[in-house]
């Protein structure tokens, strides 16, 4: 179990003094699922982009917390007590993928000459490794230094490393999870979003979610551009990220219509860069029905 803090959140443009983030306050847990809404340029995606460490965005006060319980990753990793609680923003974007954060891209980049297959397991191996060295004994890391000491050559010379998880067992993996996302396994073999519907760019956010099983996904607006038969199948997947493996969801959206598909525990609000209310599915269902006014109104007396 896995718990995400944002505390009085502030962020700006890295390049400029243009203001987003202006005190965000949310939580979100495993197990749950939290759609974050809110207008155009309210900060939704700049929150998501801030807990993952996208350059672009330069945080100002506050703190991004990922609170671990010491069995969070199995029997591999034993989680001291100083290693529960971890300041995101002292993290590097890998470091914290390493520790349970995923984030799903609205726009997925496209790869020629990548399949997906090579791009998932390479992704698995660097995550477990990274792990490895964030929960890595002091003691250890001295014993290493001196094991490198004296290598005339790079110790990455050589046969390739075939990582932990090798071949012949991530096939096996990546066949499960296909088989719990109920997508064709021909996806697999095709190159990284290349010529890939919008559809099917976003099934692949939620396959790598279910690959590298995040303690918290934040999924950026990955109900954009779909059709009805598309919005049904991604919303299983995502469905199956909380129920099958435990995975946190923080669902960013514009719009009520995948909602009927994930259910939320929590519907967050978001206007100028702050969460100005919080509820139930039903709070979902009546920004459908009145748009935002009413929330603005409610909360600072205006329209």
């Amino acid at each position: 179990m896995a718990r995400l803090e944002l505390n009085n959140l502030h962020a700006e443009v890295a390049e400029g003094d243009e203001t987003i983030l202006e005190g965000v306050n949310l939580e979100v847990q495993s197990d749950e699922i939290h759609a974050l809404m809110g207008p155009n340029g309210s900060g939704k995606s700049t929150t998501a982009k801030v807990i993952a460490g996208h350059p672009a965005y330069e945080v100002t006060e506050g703190d991004v917390l990922l609170h671990l319980e010491d069995d969070e990753f199995g029997e591999n990793i034993e989680i001291d007590e100083d290693q529960r609680t971890w300041n995101l923003l002292d993290l590097e974007p890998n470091e914290r993928a390493a520790l349970g954060i995923f984030l799903g891209f609205q726009y997925p980049a496209e790869i020629e000459g990548v399949t997906m297959t090579n791009f998932l397991r390479t992704a698995l191996n660097a995550k477990i490794e990274e792990r490895e060295e964030l929960f890595e004994d002091e003691e250890d890391d001295e014993s290493d230094a001196a094991d490198d000491e004296g290598f005339e050559s790079s110790p990455m010379e050589g046969p390739a490393d075939e990582g932990e998880i090798g071949v012949a067992e991530f096939q096996q993996i990546l066949q499960e999870k296909m088989e719990q996302l109920e997508m064709d396994e021909k996806f697999a073999q095709r190159y990284l979003n290349a010529g890939f519907s919008g559809g099917e760019k976003k099934q692949n956010e939620v396959l790598q979610a279910a690959i590298l099983e995040p303690s918290i996904a934040v999924l950026d607006e990955i109900d954009s551009g779909l059709d009805i038969d598309r919005l049904q199948d991604v919303s299983n997947g995502i469905n199956a990220l909380r129920d099958e493996q435990g995975t946190g969801v923080l669902q960013i959206t514009h719009y009520q219509r995948i909602l009927d598909y994930v259910e939320p525990d929590h519907v967050h609000v978001m206007l100028d860069g702050q969460i100005a209310k919080s509820g139930g599915p039903e709070l979902a269902e009546k920004l459908e029905d009145k748009g935002y006014d009413w929330v603005r109104e409610e909360v600072y007396g205006t329209a």
